[in-house]
């Protein structure tokens, strides 16, 4: 580059987590320059705060969990867990949050890295302010592609700031257990982390708003989870609305709507998410600071045609696994219109177009038992207009549930379309299913038909049996 156009580059990458690298790394492969912006520690979230540390916290959990269903391996792990080693471990997989591998990875592949804050300065542009407060402008040629992600949504309660509360990240990267945790929250992070932390020597109580656990799942997903969490030690209290927190004396107090007091030595808040994109310029290309982004099926922002939002930052699919398919389409699409190939408009198998998102979302809570689905839910496919009908299966009906650990609990359901004759959705809650939903997956996302699942034809003894089942109570239905 001349020294006049040394900070324009064909792609500009606003944030370098999983998502943004991913961007990076295709725009790259096709020749493009690109240039990485990144505020904090480059891999984000899931790298440091989010999936990695949090899975690395919860490996030890299940599997000393799954050890006491096994007899002859049961009474070798009733003690505690080592709280110092699992730490020490989760600290291993954040790299203990430093991001020097990372860094080295992103140049690999001859992308630039540029520390600071970046804001979109107008059309096809980024300033970048240091750490030392110089600032230096970048022009994109061709994309600017938003990966910046979102934070922790805290409610509005008075005094919440001089609590300290945690949120995702501090309840992930907690130096010691804490001997009373406060969990306020029924999703994934919420549920994680109270079978995280009871398991590593917390006493957790887990306050939830609505009816249940897991609320944007199959009603009995929350409802194994919850006995599963009860089970551990931790209690579970469900229609409960948090109305004030205080901190005296390093005693958290937690006041509920009826008027009951509960004392905590730390409270996490897994209360939602919100787009991390209150600061980053969009006023300067007409957009709303703070608010999430509207894309295409290619993750081109609505109404424009260099600006590209990817990953959570649009609200489509907030999981690690779905950005990063969101980038590789990203990634694709910016390349071929760089380099003038025709987007087909729809495409919906295509390279170009990010479809799974519409249907085909698969999801892994980390709990025990854990729960897993993809697509639709019952109560979602009626809503959106398919007449379907739901197919209920206990895993006691499968040798392979057996062989895994006494005592085994859990469920699956697939919602078929009657009139399709397809897979709207499929949700497995049990040990062991994170690993079995890719076959759901697949099912979903390929729109097999059931006459031909019939043919793919599960091992023997394993829990894949678990499709045999399903596909008998269908015929027989």
């Amino acid at each position: 580059m001349t020294e006049s156009d040394s900070h324009a580059y064909d792609v500009v990458v606003l944030g370098a987590g999983p998502v943004g690298e991913n961007v990076a790394d295709r725009t790259r492969a096709a020749g493009l320059s690109t240039a990485v912006v990144e505020s904090e520690l480059v891999g984000g979230e899931c790298s440091y705060w989010a999936c990695m540390p949090s899975k690395a916290l919860l490996r030890p959990v299940i599997a000393q969990a799954d050890a006491r269903r096994l007899p002859g391996l049961s009474d070798s792990v009733r003690g505690p867990l080592g709280t110092p080693a699992v730490l020490a471990r989760r600290d291993y997989f954040t790299s203990d949050w430093k991001d020097d591998g990372q860094v080295r990875w992103i140049e690999g592949i001859g992308a630039d890295v540029h520390r600071g804050h970046g804001r979109l300065a107008g059309p096809r542009a980024v300033e970048v302010t240091a750490p030392d407060g110089t600032r230096r402008t970048l022009t994109a040629r061709h994309a600017v592609a938003v990966c910046t992600g979102t934070r922790a949504q805290l409610p509005d309660l008075p005094g919440l700031a001089d609590v300290r509360p945690w949120t995702s990240r501090e309840a992930t990267s907690a130096k010691a257990a804490p001997g009373r945790l406060v969990v306020v929250g029924g999703g994934v992070v919420a549920t994680e982390m109270a079978t995280a932390w009871q398991a590593l020597g917390s006493r957790v109580t887990l306050l939830v708003r609505g009816k249940g656990l897991l609320g944007r799942m199959e009603p009995f997903a929350g409802e194994l989870v919850a006995e599963g969490l009860k089970e551990a030690g931790a209690e579970v209290r469900t229609g409960t609305t948090v109305t004030s927190v205080t901190r005296r004396d390093g005693t958290v107090t937690v006041t509920t709507d009826t008027g009951e007091h509960l004392e905590a030595d730390e409270i996490l808040f897994a209360t939602g998410r919100v787009p991390h994109t209150e600061d980053i310029g969009l006023d300067t290309v007409g957009l709303e600071p703070g608010s999430w982004l509207s894309v295409d099926d290619s993750l081109r922002v609505t109404g424009t045609d260099w600006l590209y939002a990817v990953g959570d930052v649009n609200h489509r699919a907030l999981l690690t696994h779905q950005g990063k398919y969101q980038a590789r389409i990203a990634g694709a699409a910016i390349a071929a219109r760089a380099q003038g190939v025709p987007i087909l408009e729809p495409d919906p198998w295509g390279a170009h177009a990010a479809t799974a998102d519409h249907f085909a979302v698969p999801q892994v809570v980390f709990a025990d038992p854990e729960a897993a689905a993809v697509g639709l839910s019952l109560a979602e496919a009626e809503r959106a207009g398919h007449r379907v009908r739901a197919v209920d299966v206990e895993f006691s009906s499968v040798a392979g549930a057996g062989l895994y650990g006494e005592g085994y609990r859990g469920r699956a359901r697939m919602v078929v379309d009657l009139d399709d004759r397809i897979l709207r959705g499929v949700t497995f809650v049990g040990p062991g299913v994170g690993e079995l939903i890719h076959s759901a997956t697949i099912a979903v996302a390929g729109q097999v038909p059931i006459e031909r699942l019939w043919h793919a034809v599960p091992s023997y003894p394993t829990l894949s049996e678990i499709w045999l089942r399903l596909l008998e109570s269908n015929r027989d239905t």
